[in-house]
C-alpha cells in the first residue's frame, strides 16, 4: 500500500487524528451561521434604505444626472416650481415620464 492511502494511524471514527474529540465541525457551523447573519443583516439595512449598494450596471447618461441634480435640488427647496419647470424644459424633460428609476427609489414587482 503506498502511503497516501495508507489510514493515519489512530484515526478513528471519533474524527480527531489522535481519536478524541475534534472541534473544527462546530467552527465551521459558526462560521456560517455567522456569514448568514451578516448577510441577512446587510439585507435587512439595503431594504431600509441605511445601506447602498455599488451598481453593476453602466453609469447614467450626463442628461439622467442633470434631471437627477434638478429634481433633488427641487426636493430641498432649493429652487422654486417655475424654475423646476423652466429647467426641466430645456432639459427636454417632463418630469414624471421617465422610466427609468431613480436614485434610492425602488420598483415594486408585480
Amino acid at each position: 500500500m503506498t502511503p497516501l492511502l495508507m489510514p493515519l494511524e489512530g484515526h478513528g471514527h471519533h474524527g480527531g487524528l489522535d481519536g478524541g474529540f475534534s472541534v473544527l465541525p462546530f467552527v465551521d457551523s459558526l462560521l456560517l451561521l455567522l456569514v448568514l447573519l451578516a448577510g441577512a443583516a446587510a439585507f435587512f439595512l439595503w431594504r431600509k434604505g441605511k445601506l447602498t449598494l455599488p451598481t453593476l450596471a453602466a453609469r447614467r447618461s450626463p442628461e439622467d444626472q442633470a434631471k437627477q441634480i434638478l429634481a433633488d435640488r427641487f426636493a430641498r427647496g432649493d429652487i422654486s416650481t417655475d424654475e423646476f419647470m423652466e429647467r426641466s424644459s430645456i432639459l427636454n424633460w417632463t418630469p414624471g415620464s421617465d422610466p427609468s428609476p431613480r436614485r434610492g427609489s425602488r420598483k415594486k414587482r408585480r
